[in-house]
């Protein structure tokens, strides 16, 4: 692991480098593999339905420059109610 990807560990997608991470109230599901490995995304406000749908997240950190990284559950696994995290997203791909 280089030292970027030791920034990003723990870190909620899409918030500022200075933002203090998780919060105690929301509810997250971790990024698994990937350019945004060790991510943390806000899933707080999604229906259920949303979540199994995964996630296409921008990032300049993929495969191409301005495109997204594909997020997706796996099938069958647990979820957790409540906050914290409740899920995992796996990586499965990129897209332009």
């Amino acid at each position: 692991m280089n030292g970027d990807e030791q920034l990003l560990r723990g870190r909620v997608y899409g918030c500022d480098h200075d933002d203090p991470g998780p919060l105690p109230h929301q509810t997250y599901a971790a990024l698994i593999g990937g350019p945004l490995d060790g991510l943390l995304l806000d899933i707080t406000s999604w229906r259920p339905e949303e979540v199994d749908g995964g996630a296409a997240l921008p990032t300049e950190l993929g495969r191409f420059s301005g495109g997204r990284s594909l997020y997706d559950p796996c099938p069958g696994e647990p979820r957790t109610p409540g906050p914290g995290v409740s899920c995992r997203f796996y990586y499965s791909g990129d897209t332009p």
